[in-house]
């Protein structure tokens, strides 16, 4: 090999070479226990007789057991459910308040934008456990300042921790720590609009308003898009505030969400084979739900595109 030869092979390698610490990373600890959750899905213990002594409980092969006393599992299902409620009211309001406060802090009437954008976001910067744990001391009527301020009004006293209000309780803390990154997102592709299409806008004689809902919703909806798909995915996949709210009332199961109904397979009761099947048709549903939207998004601008 010459060394003309060996340079464009270095050059043509070099991109291979870049990436072959995170193709390692990716292998070790993404593809590779999702590939072990997988298998273990397949299997179970089969215990012979009392299940004592050598050789009573052995691993086998389950086939698809796992996965057909998951979907009919009915705590699993009413888990599914209780989230579907959930993200009904979590994504609107959260993608809403985002988009809201994106559009009043890319106003040019707008005081102290920074500051404000600072605290808007700085809700998201506090760990999930930590929120959960903030918001539900403020939700026992013993502890909170605002039951307090209640009762000296006279006012009602709700209890936020127990039936349907729960639903609205576990809500607002994630809307509280999220709406802050969307703003973020939604706000960067605000600030990358060219000031001549504003400019325009204006010289036709259009209001702020009409220009927030003509000209500047439009042209995020691509960030509009990937906010809602992110919202989707953590919806599906909300774990810490239940479990975290979990010892300051009874209405909070161990099986509240789907994540949680394999948290207490695995490590409650010990079943690690029905956890993994579980776990494997939560990432399955939400592969097929994101893969899903995100077609039906990529259609609609190529509609739109066309017309």
């Amino acid at each position: 090999m010459t060394s003309t030869s060996r340079k464009a092979y270095g050059v043509k390698g070099a991109p291979y070479a870049f990436l072959l610490p995170a193709t390692i990373l990716f292998l070790l600890f993404f593809a590779l226990p999702i590939g072990y959750a997988i298998w273990l899905s397949f299997r179970k213990v089969k215990v012979s007789g009392l299940g004592l002594g050598a050789g009573a409980r052995k691993v086998v092969w389950a086939g698809l057991e796992n996965y057909t006393d998951a979907l009919t599992d009915n705590e699993l299902v009413a888990g599914a459910l209780r989230v579907l409620g959930y993200g009904c009211i979590v994504v609107p309001v959260m993608l809403g308040l985002a988009l809201l406060f994106a559009l009043m802090l890319d106003s040019e009437k707008v005081r102290l934008a920074p500051f404000t954008r600072l605290a808007i976001f700085l809700p998201y910067a506090i760990p999930g456990v930590v929120a959960a744990l903030l918001w539900g001391f403020l939700y026992l009527p013993d502890v909170s300042p605002f039951y307090y301020g209640l009762e000296k009004l006279g006012l009602p006293q709700p209890d936020l921790l127990d039936g349907g209000p729960l639903y609205l309780a576990l809500s607002n803390i994630a809307v509280w720590g999220g709406t802050g990154f969307n703003m973020i997102v939604i706000y960067t592709s605000l600030q990358a609009i060219p000031a001549e299409v504003y400019e325009a806008a204006k010289l036709d004689g259009a209001t702020p308003l009409q220009i927030a809902l003509k000209i500047k919703i439009p042209m995020v909806a691509p960030s509009l898009v990937l906010t809602f798909f992110f919202s989707i995915i953590a919806t599906l996949q909300v774990f810490n505030e239940p479990t975290t709210l979990k010892p300051l009332t009874n209405s909070v199961s161990t099986t509240w969400s789907p994540l949680m109904k394999v948290y207490q397979d695995a490590f409650g009761k010990g079943d690690i084979y029905a956890a993994a099947a579980q776990a494997t048709i939560i990432a399955l549903a939400t592969l097929l739900l994101s893969f899903g939207f995100l077609r039906a998004a990529n259609r609609r601008n190529k509609q739109e595109a066309a017309g």
